[in-house]
């Protein structure tokens, strides 16, 4: 006799944030639930080569260049630091391993079934994964992303890296071109730099952080070129050619024409690097899913087609996270692995998609949520703007960390908060007071008119929601 499938009330592919969060929520509830996941370790790319050790190495990195370049100045003589590679590296896999295992942990707890192997949709209700067949009431795919590939570019993750290769080099580059001014460039970009790499962006926009407000990006760039960093702007890469010890790009000019006398002539030049970090962005990752067999519809850019409740056009077949429309954020991800399971549960849920932070963990970090002041011009909203810099707060003055401003966009009208900016110290933990005030439809008058504590750095936000009514009270 054949053995009986197993059955199960919700089968998640994938253990990402998306996946694995999924899959807490509906045992909570409830559903006998099992999660799919490929590789050893549970988190997916965020917990394992994403979010997690590239904080890691931004953190380390980051005390490094404090103790190298900043400690003397506020009065503590270390010496001459010594940057211990291995031992960084070591503290990234301790905190990667802590997080994966936190994971297997809560699964065990909440009863989640945890099957290693690709699971592959074979129809509504049937999952195969290692040669077996498992049945299931509801799928939740949630396999995330991968690096995106760019033309003439051929990746090896040692001398040609994605940001998976980046988290591990061997030793510090002398020399490190980032092709791609997005978040995951600029954070890697900026651990290697305060390592001793010098480190080049090209950037096929003629800004980076593209997507971001506008003001936000010019201001991170003068930042970073201030730390260091150098910027090709419209410019695209057309070829990498490896030799040993080293990489030549060759770069051509984008729509808007490139800095330096190549790009005045419109002629290619060459940069000349011993690494090379792809990161132009991340792709739709449904590799062995068997999508076309099992009838689920994918669009143009290979995302899964869904609904407003996340399912696919075949019944009990849903999907989330990086694999369909929206940004590419791990909390986002979260967000939307909750609300499906609780759907699948028979309940409800709501995402306002407008109101998502992003962050980049640079120093200092950037911060955005909301509207920018282009898309609100480019829509005909009618904004008041309110900004506020660091240099004129209290606690930032006294941690010797000034760069950057607090930008809030309120209606002219009513004044609900449309967006807001922030680049700066802490800015990712700055935003979320902003974050609930537009998740309630709140006034930059209701921020201003909250008490913050004093000092911190909390109290830019307020003087940046006073200023749009302009009435600040420290500039």
């Amino acid at each position: 006799m054949s053995e009986t499938p197993e059955t199960y009330d919700l089968v998640v592919i994938g253990s990402g944030p998306g996946g694995y969060v999924c899959a807490i929520r509906a045992a909570q509830l409830g559903l006998k639930t099992a999660c799919i996941e490929k590789d050893k370790t549970l988190g997916g790319t965020c917990l394992n080569v994403g979010c997690i050790p590239s904080k890691a190495l931004l953190s380390v990195s980051e005390k490094y260049e404090q103790a190298a370049h900043q400690f003397a100045g506020l009065g503590i003589d270390v010496g001459t630091p010594k940057a211990d590679l291995g031992k960084m590296m070591a503290h990234k896999d301790k905190v990667v391993a802590a997080n994966t295992q936190g994971i297997a942990f809560l699964f065990k707890k909440n009863k989640v079934t945890h099957i290693v192997g690709t699971g592959a949709v074979k129809g509504a209700g049937v999952v195969e994964v290692n040669g077996k067949t498992i049945n299931a009431k509801n799928i939740v795919i949630a396999t995330g992303s991968e690096s995106t590939p760019l033309k003439g570019i051929d990746v090896d993750e040692k001398q040609i890296v994605t940001s998976t290769g980046a988290l591990s080099l061997e030793k510090v580059p002398k020399t490190l071109a980032v092709i791609g001014g997005g978040v995951i460039g600029l954070e890697m970009g900026t651990v290697w730099q305060r390592l001793g790499a010098k480190v080049t962006v090209i950037e096929f926009l003629d800004r980076i952080l593209p997507g971001m407000d506008g003001e936000l990006s010019k201001e991170a760039k003068k930042i970073l070129a201030k730390q260091g960093m150098e910027f090709k702007l419209s410019a695209k890469v057309t070829a990498a050619k490896t030799a040993k010890g080293k990489v030549t790009l060759t770069l051509e000019p984008a729509a808007g024409g490139m800095p330096g006398e190549a790009g005045k002539n419109n002629n290619p030049e060459t940069l000349e690097v011993e690494t090379v970090l792809l990161a132009i962005g991340r792709r739709p990752y449904t590799q062995g899913l068997g999508l076309d067999k099992a009838g689920v519809k994918v669009d143009n850019r290979g995302r899964i087609e869904i609904d407003d409740h996340f399912q696919t056009n075949v019944k009990g077949i849903y999907a989330i996270g990086d694999v369909v429309r929206g940004a590419m954020l791990a909390h986002k991800a979260e967000d939307e692995g909750v609300v499906v399971a609780e759907i699948i549960a028979g309940q409800t849920g709501h995402i306002n998609y407008d109101n998502i932070p992003g962050v980049v963990y640079t120093f200092p970090e950037v911060a955005s949520v909301g509207a920018t002041e282009e898309q609100l011009k480019e829509k005909g909203i009618a904004y008041k703007s309110g900004k506020f810099p660091f240099m004129a707060n209290g606690r930032a003055r006294a941690m010797a960390a000034t760069d950057g401003f607090v930008k809030i966009l309120a209606d002219a009208k009513t004044d609900r908060v449309l967006g807001c900016h922030i680049i700066g110290p802490e800015a990712g933990t700055l935003i979320a007071e902003v974050v609930a005030v537009m998740e309630f439809g709140g006034a930059a008058e209701d921020i201003a008119r909250t008490c913050h504590a004093h000092p911190t750095l909390n109290e830019t936000v307020k003087e940046a929601a006073l200023a749009v009514d302009g009435r600040p009270i420290h500039i």
